[in-house]
């Protein structure tokens, strides 16, 4: 099914060389062709024709657009416009479609939205408004181009179907852009997904999604390298479903992803109006690539990601053959959650079924127009049932539900007892659609995190998301919430044509690019605050770990959760409360006690500073009065999931210096750490890091090795039980990300470029 080659491959002729190496040159050389390189790649036609650098072993990206939310956008305005902003220098759209629901919070959720069409009209930017459109279904259909590169302030910014490279980045690498600054980057590895066959009837892109994130992600096979679609495969494929493979690319740690383009995708872009996006693209004869991952799309099951991973994949009839998986399940949320709830899952499987309580098709991934016409055609003259199940969908943009009501899929879904909701991306995050205490709801959508459908376990709440394809959740809802894969009934799926209704984005998108006002007043609700101050980095620091965590992973949702959190991404102070709240719930009191020694430090009343300085200088007095006292979090593995910058931010507004870890989960979560001043230290993978809440570590010269790029930095760690040496690194550090570092923060670091 899936077939990992984990040696470098060459392209050829539209086959792949995957033999051995002289082997590969033979073939080469036999055709006549030379070894092009990763330069042979689409990736890097596309790279190399972005890049500002002369060093092609660092490259610096400038992108052709950007694009946000309204969790992000704006924070990225915010921060931009006190960095000296003036202009938005490219295209930069503005969507609604995350805190649209204004569920709490009163009124700040649409004070959110007045500002973001303020801050178009002011500096000439894209409005969308709330409910016409999910994010990355507007770039697809208004934004992308074959050959073009878009940078987005949400994870799952993956347009590569399109032809086009779509990077998930945090707010600040967004504020980079808007100041006509690079995206700097280690020239990146590429992996050649390699398609073959045909998928059988049932099997949709959500399967071939989670079984290769089941594949590849545990094992971190492709993190922060390029993927690469490619193969005979590819033409069997419509554009909706590659779509749908190629906005899970995010769950498997890639970096960004790409696809070699043909007559269909030109004529998804002659349907959108825009047929001047398209042009071919595919690899040159020759090109290498690092690894190769090999999927054969006829052999694919009907797949299940349990929870808490989409990566945590099985069958669906694995599941049904085998119920006792979804104790592992409840093992994990003991082990996460503890006693804090009383979760089950293993009574769903009742006389040899399995039952589920809620399905939902929705957003970026599912609510696409292929995958909705399926589900009606699986649940044409069929029930969802009058029992506990129930089904939502969320079409993914206006033009796309005007399609659905003019070919009667909606009413067929509708008289089947689904429900339909707007444009809007909360069932993703946990806005949306929140399962019952214990429940299970099946959703193709793109992550299922703990806590990420909205539960909240400190207060006793939890319930799980299965993620599975919208083939088998209308399957499962035909069968009144009897788990079922979608491979197993007959259906029949009529030939639907689809047509994009433009006029709809016409009369309502604010298109002000180009059209810049600064005469334009800004309109600010009370919930929209500025940043509080931040401080330069000084001679040495000293942390003291408010939260050490050991879980494999730690995602971004537990470090800043999701879901009515959401509302407050404009106040900083306010969000900060929320920081790692239902992982950790002591962890802002820890926090909010080191910032305040921290001030009394800096107004010269350093008791706790210089007390624990006494067990590590000898004049702890004059040492204290240049060293920063910071919160610090230690986590083998964070930022796994969501590109939002809060993850980290909330972290230094609470007077977090540090993140300690043995590898950051993502590039994203690590860049968010450095344009906020978090030190991003890593330890030796094979350390044991035995140390508690409450511990202290000292770094002394940490100011002038970052200065000097030092990688290797040696530290003392203070216990209660005496000191010991801990070497941390911090590694392949930019000139600029050390600049950042040293200023306290990139808002400090434009600042002090505009003092100058």
């Amino acid at each position: 099914m899936i077939e990992i080659i984990n040696h470098g491959v060459h392209y050829l002729n539209g086959a792949l060389l995957c033999g051995s190496e002289q082997e590969q040159q033979q073939a080469l050389a036999a055709a006549g062709i030379g070894d092009k390189g990763r330069d042979g790649t689409i990736a890097y036609s596309i790279l190399r024709s972005h890049n500002q650098s002369k060093d092609n072993d660092a490259l610096q990206i400038r992108f052709d657009a950007l694009i946000s939310h309204d969790i992000t956008y704006v924070g990225i305005i915010q921060t931009a416009r006190a960095s000296g902003l003036r202009e938005f220098p490219i295209p930069y759209a503005l969507t609604n479609c995350h805190n649209s629901l204004c569920a709490v919070g009163g009124t700040i959720n649409e004070d959110d939205h007045v500002f973001g069409l303020s801050a178009a009209k002011k500096y000439g930017g894209i409005y969308v408004p709330a409910n016409q459109a999910v994010i990355h279904q507007y770039a697809r259909e208004m934004m992308t181009g074959c050959g073009n590169m878009i940078l987005g302030s949400d994870s799952h910014t993956r347009y590569g179907a399109l032809g086009t490279m779509g990077v998930g980045e945090g707010g600040p690498e967004l504020v980079k852009q808007l100041l006509k600054n690079t995206w700097d980057i280690p020239a990146p590895q590429v992996v050649l997904v390699w398609l073959e066959g045909t998928p059988k009837r049932g099997i949709g892109p959500h399967d071939v999604a989670i079984a290769l994130c089941g594949k590849v992600f545990k094992e971190s096979l492709v993190t922060n390298k390029v993927l690469e679609f490619c193969g005979p495969g590819v033409r069997n494929l419509s554009v909706d479903f590659r779509i749908g493979v190629d906005v899970m690319t995010t769950e498997t740690a890639c970096l960004s992803s790409i696809w070699e383009t043909d007559d269909k995708v030109q004529e998804y872009y002659k349907v959108h109006g825009r047929p001047e996006g398209y042009k071919a693209l595919k690899p040159q004869n020759g090109a290498y690539y690092d690894m190769a991952v090999k999927i054969d799309l006829s052999k694919l099951e009907s797949m299940i990601a349990l929870p808490f991973h989409p990566s945590n994949a099985y069958t669906i009839h694995e599941l049904q053959q085998n119920p006792d998986l979804l104790r592992q399940v409840e093992a994990e949320a003991k082990k996460q959650f503890g006693d804090k709830v009383n979760f089950h899952l293993t009574d769903k499987a009742q006389n040899g079924e399995i039952h589920v309580d809620q399905g939902v098709i929705a957003g970026c991934s599912g609510g696409m127009f292929d995958s909705i016409c399926e589900a009606a055609a699986i649940l044409k003259d069929k029930s969802t049932g009058d029992g506990y199940f129930n089904l939502s969908i969320y079409p993914s943009s206006v033009p796309l539900n005007l399609a659905l009501l003019k070919n009667g899929v909606q009413q067929t879904l509708l008289e089947a007892g689904a429900v339909f909701k707007p444009c809007f991306c909360g069932p993703c995050f946990g806005a949306g659609d929140v399962p019952a205490n214990n429940g299970l709801s099946i959703r193709h959508t793109t992550r299922n995190f703990p806590n990420r459908e909205g539960s909240k376990p400190g207060d006793g709440q939890l319930s799980a998301v299965a993620l599975m394809d919208a083939r088998s959740i209308a399957a499962t809802a035909r069968n009144g919430g009897v788990l079922t894969a979608a491979t197993d009934i007959d259906y029949d799926v009529p030939d639907y044509t689809y047509t994009f209704e433009k006029s709809v984005y016409d009369k309502r998108v604010y298109q002000g690019f180009g059209k810049a006002d600064p005469t334009a007043e800004l309109r600010f609700g009370p919930n929209i605050t500025d940043w509080p101050q931040m401080y330069a980095l000084e001679d040495n620091l000293l942390l003291k770990l408010a939260c050490v965590l050991h879980d494999d992973v730690t995602t971004t949702d537990e470090l800043i959760p999701s879901g009515e959190t959401s509302s407050y991404r404009s106040n900083p102070l306010r969000l900060s409360e929320f920081a790692l709240s239902r992982r950790e719930p002591q962890y802002v009191p820890r926090a909010k006690a080191v910032a305040k020694e921290e001030a009394a430090r800096r107004a010269g009343k350093s008791d706790e500073v210089e007390t624990v300085l006494a067990k590590v200088c000898a004049d702890a007095a004059t040492t204290a009065k240049h060293t920063q006292f910071g919160s610090c979090v230690f986590a083998k593995k964070p930022g796994d999931g969501s590109a939002r910058e809060q993850a980290a931010s909330c972290q230094k507004v609470l007077g977090g210096f540090a993140n300690i870890c043995y590898q950051f989960a993502t590039k994203r979560y690590r860049s968010n750490c450095i344009n906020w001043g978090i030190l991003p230290f890593t330890i030796d993978p094979d350390r044991a890091f035995p140390y508690s809440v409450g511990d202290y570590v000292f770094v002394p010269g940490i100011r002038n090795a970052i200065q000097n790029g030092v990688e290797t930095i040696p530290a003392k760690v203070i216990t209660k039980d005496g000191v010991e040496d801990l070497t941390l690194y911090v590694k392949g550090l930019t000139e600029d990300e050390k600049t950042i570092i040293l200023e306290g923060c990139l808002m400090n670091y434009y600042k002090a470029q505009m003092k100058d």
